[in-house]
């Protein structure tokens, strides 16, 4: 058989014939209206599936006044070159909520648009080939059944039975999912541009948004080479040119193309009697342990990879004139993936090479889309990075539409939210967090398990000393927080499980330490928001769910969206200048979610100094202040120490210092603003200082506290001891859904 692939040179050799072939374009040339709007409700940029998707949802929203603006042609970026692939299944349980909804339309939207999606809903079998892949294809099955997916787990013999080539002794288990599958991205992507046309909607190809301004009055002027459109909201969904659409605006979205290759083989002769048997269809597979996923493709076979020899592609800027184009192959880097799915699958040891796809498509950071508006930008919206296109665009679509047309997302979209990620996402960390995130597309996630790429960024001015004393850390809103402390002489690393792992009896005794004695813990990490002026305590008292308290006490206080959904848990803090009497309020919360808050603050700013009138100054404080806790029964003694130290000798016994007071106070030579509260549930206290002094302050209190052996406690710790109190945090058990 010619082009068969015994060996690398004979594969690799006939894979570069077939793709230096001319590239044509593929996309069907479909009719768009000839006149510029000059204006428009909104504006999406980039027609490939996720830009069509969300014009086609904000029709069916009710907003028709919207338009579309593509470069070139439709899908002419990451769109048309894609495989095709999509199924329900996800690490994340509301992503693959979104995925489910994704899946489900097709069959409607080829009726209503009349269209041909190419839907083939096959089913896809996932492959475990060791016990701790076993295990996520168990938790991923219970995720599915709680949000009513019909996802199944089977045997390997069960397995094989689906795809008859497979060899059993390398598989321990699988999942069946019945609605996995695969479409044509271009009949797709014309789908939904089609049916959004029907409803009123605008497509306008060949007309580059080469600028996008904000104008005086808060509209947006989108400019192009046919005219300017001015609208209320434009999206960016310009999928290998989102970098540059948000450059125009002055931020940097940490996203990055990378190549990614896949594999079409001639015609063979096993595989029309499986598609007879599975209703011409075939079934989809993905093989983790090998990295691989394939399909049936035209008689023969489909096999794509993500290698961890990756590539990114045009990692400064996208050029402009880059079109319905593939890249060059390499099929050295993805060999070792290829040489486990000629063991796994002999059938492809034989197989004759048709075509190699080589196209560029963007990464997130984490890999999860980047959905939602960009904070203090109103009317701009981003929905990019959507790198399973054909699997998300239509859930991607829904949430956008209707977080624009009604101020909620209608799911809980955390995971792609844009603002989980801050401004320290610079194009280098970018880079390191996404080559990593594609090396690992088929590896487990485990729920204890830090990644090292782009780490440490952001570090506290103890960190070394936290270092020192052993700390296993990890990051999160890219700053390096302790997690727990090794003990000395051991490696400062966790074992990886979905089980108990090596911290377990290590952080049993920083817990037992604080509950008995006194612990220590930085606090740097939790969201700092400032609050002055005479309007402050107006605006608090409407945003945060709970009266706001007196000067000198703090309060716990929820924060609620329009539709009553829980979408902060904060502590709130009023403190009176010592000079004038002025209020200043500080509002404590996540740290990793300190964006999402800091965006929904400026926009209540903003909108109560349309209506009130009245002074308020918001600011983010980030790690302009640190902090530190003592916690436990000695925790009062500790502070003590260091408090009557100063020269002021700050009186801080259960009397004068009670349960949520908050002041001012000198800790020895460093000036502190202290609250009596924690995290843990015990006497403790709260500890904020300008960064400048932290170092400082924790020696202080290390030695202060030596005689009541003070202890080292990290966040594995801290969450152990607020689940026995019932605390929950925002994030883990307090989710935007909740109400």
């Amino acid at each position: 058989m010619a082009n068969a692939w015994p060996s690398t040179s004979s594969w690799l050799a006939a894979s570069l014939r077939a793709a230096s072939k001319p590239t044509t374009d593929p996309v069907p040339r479909s009719t768009h209206v000839t006149d510029l709007p000059e204006s428009a409700q909104v504006v999406v940029i980039g027609g490939g599936v996720v830009g069509a998707s969300v014009l086609y949802h904000l029709t069916k929203a009710g907003w028709n006044d919207v338009v579309l603006l593509e470069r070139r042609e439709l899908t002419a970026g990451s769109t048309w070159h894609a495989a095709g692939g999509m199924h329900t299944i996800n690490g994340d349980p509301n992503v693959a909520a979104l995925q489910r909804y994704t899946v489900q339309l097709y069959e409607d939207l080829e009726r209503e648009s009349d269209v041909s999606c190419g839907l083939h809903l096959t089913g896809e079998v996932m492959l475990a080939d060791d016990e701790d892949r076993m295990d996520w294809l168990r938790m991923a099955h219970a995720r599915g059944r709680y949000l009513g997916m019909q996802t199944e787990l089977i045997s390997v013999a069960e397995a094989a039975e689906k795809i008859p080539f497979l060899v059993e002794e390398h598989f321990v288990g699988a999942l069946w999912d019945p609605v996995g599958g695969h479409v044509d991205p271009s009949g797709v992507t014309n789908a939904y541009a089609t049916a959004a046309r029907m409803a009123g909607a605008q497509v306008h190809r060949n007309t580059w948004a080469h600028d996008v301004v904000q104008r005086p009055d808060g509209l947006w002027d989108v400019v192009t080479e046919r005219g300017t459109v001015t609208c209320e909201h434009f999206v960016n969904c310009g999928g290998l040119w989102a970098r540059e659409v948000g450059r125009m605006c002055g931020i940097e979205l940490p996203i990055l193309a990378m190549e990614h290759m896949y594999l079409l083989t001639e015609e063979l002769p096993e595989i029309q009697p499986w598609l007879d048997a599975t209703g011409g269809h075939g079934i989809g597979a993905i093989d983790f342990g090998g990295e691989i996923y394939t399909r049936a493709e035209a008689g023969g076979l489909l096999l794509g990879t993500y290698e961890q020899a990756c590539r990114p592609w045009s990692v400064r800027e996208t050029p402009w004139d880059f079109g319905a184009q593939l890249l060059t192959p390499d099929l050295e880097r993805i060999a070792p993936s290829l040489a486990v799915g000629f063991e796994h699958f002999p059938i492809y040891a034989d197989a004759g090479i048709r075509q190699v796809i080589n196209g560029p498509f963007t990464f997130a950071s984490d890999g999860n889309p980047l959905i939602g508006p960009i904070r203090g930008q109103p009317g701009h919206w981003v929905a990019c990075g959507v790198m399973a296109g054909l699997s998300q665009g239509g859930g991607v679509g829904l949430a956008m539409a209707n977080w624009m047309t009604s101020g909620d997302p209608g799911f809980d979209v955390w995971g792609m939210d844009v603002a989980r990620y801050g401004d320290w996402t610079t194009p280098s960390y970018t880079r390191a967090k996404v080559m990593e995130n594609y090396s690992r597309r088929f590896s487990i996630s485990f729920p204890n398990e830090e990644l090292p790429a782009g780490r440490p960024l952001h570090t506290s001015s103890i960190h070394d000393r936290l270092t020192d004393a052993n700390a296993v850390w990890g990051s999160s809103y890219g700053l390096e927080q302790a997690l727990w402390y090794q003990r000395q002489g051991a490696d400062p690393l966790e074992d990886v499980t979905f089980h108990r792992s090596n911290a377990f009896e290590v952080v049993a005794e920083e817990v037992h330490a604080v509950r008995t004695g006194v612990g220590l813990i930085e606090t740097t990490g939790f969201a700092k928001h400032e609050f002055t002026g005479t309007g402050a305590r107006t605006l608090l008292n409407r945003v945060l769910a709970n009266r706001i308290p007196a000067p000198g006490r703090m309060a716990l206080a929820p924060m609620l969206d329009e539709h009553g959904h829980l979408i902060g848990d904060f502590t709130v803090a009023t403190l009176a200048d010592p000079t004038d009497g002025t209020e200043t309020f500080l509002v404590f919360g996540s740290g990793a979610a300190e964006g999402y808050h800091e965006r929904w603050f400026r926009a209540r700013v903003a909108s109560h100094l349309k209506t009130d009138g009245a002074p308020v100054t918001y600011r983010p404080l980030g790690h302009e202040l640190a902090g530190l806790s003592l916690a436990g029964p000695a925790a009062r003694d500790v502070l003590a120490a260091v408090a009557g130290s100063s020269a002021a000798g700050a009186d801080v016994s259960g009397d004068a210092f009670a349960f949520r007071d908050i002041r001012r106070m000198d800790l020895d030579m460093v000036p502190a603003i202290v609250g009596r509260i924690t995290f843990t549930g015990d006497l403790g206290y709260e500890c904020w200082v300008p960064a400048s002094l932290q170092q400082r302050l924790f020696d202080l209190l290390m030695e202060a506290g030596e005689s009541h052996g003070i202890h080292l406690f990290g966040l594995r710790a801290l969450d152990s001891m607020r689940f026995d109190k019932g605390f929950g945090a925002w994030a883990s058990e307090f989710r935007p859904i909740y109400t």
